[in-house]
């Protein structure tokens, strides 16, 4: 991607952040009131991403006019231009003319007609990618290992969004390199302060203690057997076709692991399972009491719970699709809902949440004041308090949150298949998970009140 085009998607993006932020201020001072500590921390985030990206724009822009004065200085001096044109990338995306990247792999691998030519496209597709990436080399796996190409890295992640929603809001680094387990300090106790007994005695002192977290790294792998003829012959790169489904399911492998992992068996510890979080009970409604005014409680508990303990705000929630969908139908006592569009929110004064723009998954709106997100794989089949078809709802300060994810590693292997004819394509990844520095920060919602929801 070159310098101009890199403008354009950041500027996208920072049109889109702050009409983001123009949206929360306008409805703070429709409602005649001030920001919300969730609002103030979503509204600062949103703007530090605004200023790395002013200053991204700002960077390639002094580039873009460096380059184009140079060449206007080479010509007013008679200096034969020379122009530089991008290579078009090896490996492309959709391109029935493009050469196939496991095709190629499959031939350099094990030495087939055409050989010499797939390991230059390949060789010649590293160093492409590599230059692009130059900052994120420092992920783990620069073992000499073909690289994907770039289209096929970038669609990865596209098509895995969907299936991963709780993941992709999880703060994200590279996991680096050479490493099986990553440990991150914490401090057990603090140091501690009080009044003198009078002057000259001595200043109270106690030590603070230290220890670490740790967070083993896990492999998610898949892979694919198709046919060499469909491999060799297809006009159609076999490549999308692949890629797609194993991103997907990698997508929902992993949030499972962030939301419900066992921490054994190769699993990372997820979320619901981690010892220490918020435990909260939301019972059945009584007389007098609604069912979503049991969950709005649920949800101003778990982030009480949040408040004093971690002594931090609560940033963002979670619940199922289906829990959300049933919240918008919910009534007050007028017959007016509860849950609006954020377009209708001056027709109800009892509000206890606004919809967003209709999503099937992602951002759906505000619920007790918190941002909340619609997740599919939070499980449905818990059984809190002897209910039966229980979902939950996790309340979280995610930024306590971390997630490494390396590089994406693609191979295709004919061994064990030559009988068949057949080739053995195989993606995986390495990630660690590490929810547990401030076990405090996450709330988990789960009880009786949170049964299979009813649409009659």
């Amino acid at each position: 991607m070159d310098k101009r085009s890199t403008i354009a998607e950041l500027s996208a993006k920072r049109t889109n952040l702050r009409a983001g932020l123009d949206t929360l201020l306008d409805a703070a001072k429709t409602e005649a009131r001030e920001l919300t500590a969730e609002e103030i921390t979503r509204f600062d985030a949103d703007e530090a991403e605004i200023r790395t990206a002013d200053a991204e724009i700002a960077r390639l822009d002094e580039q873009i006019r460096a380059d184009e004065q140079h060449a206007e200085t080479m010509k007013r001096y008679g200096v034969p231009r020379v122009s530089v044109t991008s290579e078009p990338e090896v490996y492309r995306k959709g391109d029935a003319a493009s050469p196939s990247y496991f095709r190629d792999v499959y031939r350099a691998r094990n030495n087939k007609p055409g050989a010499r030519e797939a390991i230059e496209r390949l060789s010649r597709n590293d160093k492409m990618v590599q230059e692009q990436r130059a900052a994120l080399s420092t992920t783990n796996g620069a073992g000499g290992e073909f690289v994907p190409p770039l289209w096929l890295e970038q669609d990865f992640v596209s098509f895995a969004r969907p299936g991963r929603i709780f993941a992709n809001l999880v703060p994200s680094k590279p996991l680096p390199a050479g490493t099986d387990s990553i440990n991150i300090p914490k401090v057990n106790t603090g140091t501690a302060v009080a009044a003198m007994t009078g002057q000259n005695t001595a200043v109270p002192e106690t030590d603070l203690t230290t220890t670490s977290v740790a967070s083993s790294v896990f492999t998610i792998a898949g892979g694919q057997t198709v046919s060499l003829q469909l491999l060799e012959q297809s006009p159609l790169n076999v490549d999308d076709v692949v890629l797609q489904d194993l991103a997907a399911a990698y997508a929902v492998a992993l949030d499972t692991y962030l939301l419900t992992g066992s921490g054994s068996a190769g699993q990372p510890q997820g979320v619901m399972g981690l010892s220490g979080v918020n435990a909260i009970d939301c019972a059945a409604p009584t007389t007098g009491q609604t069912a979503a005014g049991q969950i709005y409680k649920a949800v101003g508990n778990a982030k009480a719970q949040i408040h004093s303990k971690r002594y931090m705000p609560a940033e963002v929630g979670f619940m199922t699709p289906t829990r959300w969908e049933w919240l918008t139908t919910q009534v007050d006592a007028s017959g007016r809902p509860l849950v609006v569009p954020a377009s209708g929110q001056g027709s109800n004064l009892n509000l206890l949440g606004l919809a967003a723009e209709v999503a099937a998954q992602g951002y759906m709106g505000t619920f007790n004041g918190l941002p909340f997100y619609a997740d599919a794989l939070i499980p449905t089949n818990l059984t809190a308090d002897s209910g039966t078809g229980e979902d939950a709802i996790i309340v979280a300060r995610i930024s306590d949150l971390v997630l490494w994810e390396s590089d994406i590693r693609a191979e295709a292997f004919e061994q064990t298949y030559a009988q068949n004819m057949s080739v053995f394509i195989r993606l995986y990844n390495y990630a660690s998970f590490q929810p547990a520095r401030h076990a405090p920060s996450i709330s988990v919602i789960t009880g009786s009140g949170l049964e299979t929801p009813s649409f009659a």
